[in-house]
């Protein structure tokens, strides 16, 4: 199983002692498997690789995808800050932002998707920050400009013109009667055993603490 992650991912692992490698490579594919079908079980085999290669940036990013999928997002929003620190990477910057979302925070979505690091971002991750800054805009009431955040996109592919294009319904719904009045902020509402025994894997970037 541990053979299924990809040549980069491996390499990665090679600070752990063997042994630990394999097994957290074995709970990184889990994850992996299990996240569209049964992210609640990902989440649980994210965490015992957290527990043993915490070290480690892919279990880190493990960790936080998991508990986004999950609806943990303070806990999400920590562990990509922590991912950064690690890597330097900027591909989860829309993901950071839908946290600051799932947060309640549309203010923070906007501030990070005007941030340096957010500068730097092209193709899908530049789309997929506008559709959230699009959600945040809406959540503060700002409906003419969450649909120019919208149409701002351009050059999408078709799974990325069908997300537009759902982001769009949902903005245009919520201005049908009984929809929520143009300047009335909208919070968002969001509700934190080893898997594998039961044969079943500026914006301020830091975290507070490092692992």
């Amino acid at each position: 199983m541990a053979s299924e992650l990809d040549k980069d991912a491996r390499g990665r692992l090679r600070t752990l002692s063997k042994d630990n490698a394999d097994d957290v490579a074995r709970h990184l594919v889990m994850a992996g498997r299990l996240i569209d079908d049964d992210p609640e079980l990902a989440y649980r085999h994210a965490q015992v690789a957290l527990a043993r290669g915490g070290r480690v940036d892919i279990v880190r990013e493990a960790a936080a995808i998991t508990a986004y999928a999950t609806g943990r997002y303070a806990e999400a929003l920590r562990e990509f800050r922590t991912v950064v620190r690690l890597n330097g990477t900027t591909e989860h910057l829309p993901l950071m932002a839908d946290c600051e979302r799932g947060l309640g925070r549309p203010a923070r979505v906007l501030e990070l998707a005007a941030s340096a690091e957010a500068a730097s971002l092209v193709g899908d991750p530049k789309m997929e920050m506008q559709i959230v800054v699009a959600g945040a805009r809406a959540d503060m009431g700002e409906y003419d400009a969450a649909l120019h955040a919208l149409d701002s996109i351009t050059g999408a592919g078709q799974e990325m013109a069908e997300r537009v294009a759902e982001a769009r319904l949902q903005i245009v719904g919520s201005l049908e009667p009984g929809g929520p009045k143009d300047g009335e902020y909208q919070e968002s509402s969001t509700d934190v055993v080893d898997p594998l025994d039961d044969e079943v894997i500026v914006y301020d970037l830091e975290d507070d603490a490092d692992e």
